[in-house]
C-alpha cells in the first residue's frame, strides 16, 4: 500500500472506517519541517504496507478536518486505531524516531 492522500471528504472513509491502525501526517506546502520528513513518512508507507495505513493530510486544502482534530501546530502526526486517536507527535522526528513510534503504536 502507498501513502494515501487525504482529502475532508475521504477522511472518514480511508481513516475512521480502517480495518487497520493510521496513521496522519497533517502537513503544508511552505512547511519546513513537514518537507524534512516527508521522505520518512513515504519510506514508512512502504515499509509497514500490511500493518499501518500511512497518510498525508494538507491542512491548508482542508482546514476542517484539521480544525476538528485540535491541529495547531505542523507537522503534527496523528496515530488513529479503530476510528480514536490513541497518540499523536508534533514537530519534525527523525526517522529512527518516526519508526520507534509507529512500533509503540502498532502493539
Amino acid at each position: 500500500m502507498s501513502l494515501i492522500h487525504l482529502n475532508d471528504s475521504n477522511f472518514k472513509k480511508e481513516v475512521l472506517d480502517s480495518d487497520l491502525p493510521v496513521l496522519v501526517d497533517f502537513w503544508a506546502a511552505w512547511c519546513g519541517p513537514c518537507k524534512m520528513i516527508a521522505p520518512f513518512i513515504e519510506d514508512a508507507a512502504k515499509e509497514y504496507t500490511s500493518k499501518i495505513k500511512v497518510c498525508k493530510m494538507d491542512v491548508d486544502s482542508n482546514p476542517k478536518t484539521a480544525t476538528e482534530y485540535g491541529i495547531m501546530s505542523i507537522p503534527t502526526l496523528v496515530f488513529f486505531k479503530k476510528g480514536k486517536v490513541i497518540d499523536q507527535a508534533v514537530g519534525a522526528l527523525n526517522k529512527n524516531e518516526l519508526r520507534k513510534k509507529i512500533e509503540e503504536n502498532l502493539l
